[in-house]
């Protein structure tokens, strides 16, 4: 039988369960009022600005339908522009806005004193080997996943429709599935 509290993926996803949840609770004491996909968004889009929805979506492992209303409301907040693309007229390209980089600032906040609360219990030394070893980690596993899917539309596979049976069983994991007209 498998020991939990010694299985590396058990733990991985415990601690970012638990982290996240520790995230909100701090996120709400300094009165962040973003969710934590909202956050994840804004991340994201930092650390790859000028990427397109479908590649964001890619990054966020999320459809890019249910990526499109989230950034429809943070565009409407001010947070994120689209822009055309100059090689590509039928796309658009998703940039942080000026407001967008200080409430940035503020998730970074909220991040750094989660993350100072999760290793309370390492030395200084524990803490930084931790952080080397998870970052080898994902540069192993990084080398050893498949390429992201086509962004463009003549090369990406057809979409094929969500069993409503799927659907119900995300809705049961609190995953939000939206449906966007346009």
């Amino acid at each position: 039988m498998v020991d939990l509290d010694r299985s590396f993926g058990f733990l991985i996803n415990e601690v970012a369960r638990l982290f996240g949840r520790r995230f909100d609770h701090n996120g709400q004491q300094r009165r962040l009022g973003l969710t934590r996909a909202q956050c994840r968004i804004l991340g994201y889009l930092a650390r790859n600005e000028g990427i397109n929805q479908a590649g964001l979506a890619d990054l966020l492992e999320i459809r890019p339908m249910t990526l499109v209303r989230q950034i429809d409301r943070m565009e409407d907040t001010g947070w994120i522009e689209r822009r055309a693309d100059p090689g590509d007229r039928r796309a658009r390209r998703l940039f942080l806005t000026a407001k967008g980089h200080r409430v940035l600032s503020r998730i970074w906040d909220v991040a750094s004193e989660t993350r100072d609360e999760a290793l309370a219990r390492l030395s200084a030394a524990d803490a930084d080997r931790l952080i080397e070893l998870m970052g080898r980690v994902q540069a192993t596993l990084s080398d050893r996943v498949p390429p992201p899917m086509a962004t463009e539309p003549d090369e990406a596979e057809p979409v094929r429709p969500v069993p409503r049976r799927e659907r119900v069983r995300e809705r049961a994991e609190v995953i939000p599935v939206v449906e966007v007209s346009r």
